[in-house]
């Protein structure tokens, strides 16, 4: 049975299962105006104030369906109508404070924005710069902390709030991780969709879906062998699990790292195009050490198309970043589009496919580590295996979240480090706690590990030695 982690998923799949509905019957255009009225019939809002907010709001996740704003570069998205419901404020005053005349509070700021009237102390909002130092000095812990959730969410810092208390995105900050977008209690900030691209090309072209190994944690209401069915029922000519690139980007990453510790101490894996984008903002120094490695994502489409050059091809996982790195390193046109999971949810029901009914489709065949690249040290086990047999140190250390990316990269960044790769991945937890999974439960990564283990093949190299793989350049030329 369907089940949603939250209201704001929900209606964010009404959206995009509307705007699909309509795509797939080609009365889109006709159908737009109608589709708030739809969600939200009325006569009483659901969550806001009015019926009105609510279709003003569900008007802006419209837009998002079909691709967002064409002059913003970012895949992320503030919804101006919608962000309007966190307080600006973001220290407070609470009912502990006992009006001591210790004074340490006042005595902390810098700006002289903390006074005492009538026993007690208050905040000049109009100073206070949110450094945090009055709610460090109280004793009686009086003093609340109220960041927005999009703000503590953001690992870089690229969130600020603008003189209409809405949530501003820095572009040049941003690694598009979608943290913002999965903690956003309102649904404020969201993904540009792809999802009418995918249904008009998928009407015209012959088209391949490839899908990230996390999905085998998503859908508990259905089998894995039901999900690739219901895929294929969609129109897609066949479905391919990344897995297979995952496969041959640890055989190349494997080999890149024997060559590169010739004459460096350090690489960085290539899989996770958030961690790819804070080395790139935050660590330019250490932009070198980056694997030219393809991503398991654009490799299984190189050999897709080794096969058929005049595939189309689609990948489909938890990662809103994988948008990002289409627009920013697809040089070759190697993937057309990148749906979500929520995406593919929306349009499977859209479609009215349901999974539980269909006969389970085999997937194509890649090896236990291939799968496990989707938790967090999937990556660094495969290679492991792989690098053993050579004669090199390999002293990885896995990096688990931005924060711990950020910890190791700045030990390199002063070349203090006692390890000589760094497995990086944004989300903690690795791919399968991606901000656009269906639900981020604790089990997630045991259903990897059992995705893998159903594996035919256990190690990369034998799920590969049925391709040609000679002519298929894996090498990333525009970092």
């Amino acid at each position: 049975m369907r089940k949603f982690e939250n209201y704001v998923q929900l209606v964010k799949y009404e959206v995009l299962r509307e705007v699909s509905k309509s795509a797939l019957r080609g009365t889109l255009t006709k159908d737009l105006p109608r589709i708030p009225n739809i969600i939200d019939p009325g006569p009483e809002p659901r969550s806001r104030c009015c019926i009105y907010h609510e279709r003003a709001i569900t008007a802006e996740r419209i837009t998002m369906a079909l691709g967002g704003d064409p002059s913003n570069s970012n895949i992320i998205e503030v919804l101006e109508t919608a962000c309007d419901q966190c307080p600006i404020n973001r220290y407070k005053i609470t009912e502990a404070c006992r009006g001591c005349i210790a004074h340490r509070c006042i005595d902390s700021c810098p700006k002289d924005a903390i006074s005492i009237v009538g026993q007690r102390a208050v905040i000049d909002y109009s100073k206070c710069i949110e450094c945090g130092r009055c709610k460090d000095a109280c004793p009686y812990n009086a003093i609340s902390d109220l960041m927005r959730p999009c703000k503590r969410a953001c690992p870089v810092n690229a969130l600020t709030i603008d003189h209409n208390k809405k949530a501003v995105i820095d572009n040049d900050k941003c690694i598009q991780c979608g943290a913002c977008v999965s903690m956003c209690p309102f649904g404020a900030i969201q993904d540009k969709s792809y999802i009418v691209d995918t249904i008009q090309l998928m009407k015209k072209e012959a088209t391949y879906a490839i899908i990230a190994p996390a999905f085998a944690s998503q859908f508990s209401y259905a089998s894995l062998g039901q999900v690739v069915a219901g895929i294929k029922a969609l129109g897609f000519k066949d479905v391919i699990e990344v897995a297979l690139g995952a496969d041959l980007v640890a055989e190349h990453e494997a080999s890149e790292f024997v060559e590169r510790m010739a004459t460096d101490n350090l690489m960085t894996s290539s899989c996770c195009p958030a961690f790819f984008q804070f080395i790139e903002k935050n660590y330019p120094t250490l932009k070198e050490a980056r694997s030219t490695t393809l991503s398991p994502m654009f490799a299984t489409a190189k050999l897709i198309k080794s096969i058929d050059p005049e595939a189309h091809i689609v990948f489909i996982g938890p990662c809103i970043a994988k948008k990002t790195e289409k627009q920013l390193y697809d040089k070759e046109n190697l993937i057309q589009y990148v749906l979500t999971f929520e995406e593919l949810t929306a349009l499977l029901d859209a479609a009215e496919i349901d999974l539980e009914n269909l006969s389970p489709a085999p997937l194509n065949n890649a090896s236990y580590y291939g799968r496990i690249f989707a938790r967090s040290g999937g990556l660094t086990e495969g290679l492991t295996t792989l690098i053993e047999k050579e004669d090199v140190t390999f002293n990885p250390i896995v990096c688990d979240g931005i924060d711990a990316c950020d910890k190791a990269l700045r030990i390199a960044s002063v070349n203090r480090q006692t390890f000589n790769f760094i497995e990086g991945m944004a989300c903690k937890g690795g791919c399968t706690k991606g901000p656009v999974s269906l639900h981020h439960a604790p089990t997630t990564t045991k259903l990897i590990d059992a995705y893998g283990e159903l594996a035919l093949e256990k190690k990369p190299e034998d799920s590969l030695r049925v391709f040609e793989k000679k002519s298929l350049s894996l090498h990333r030329e525009h970092l």
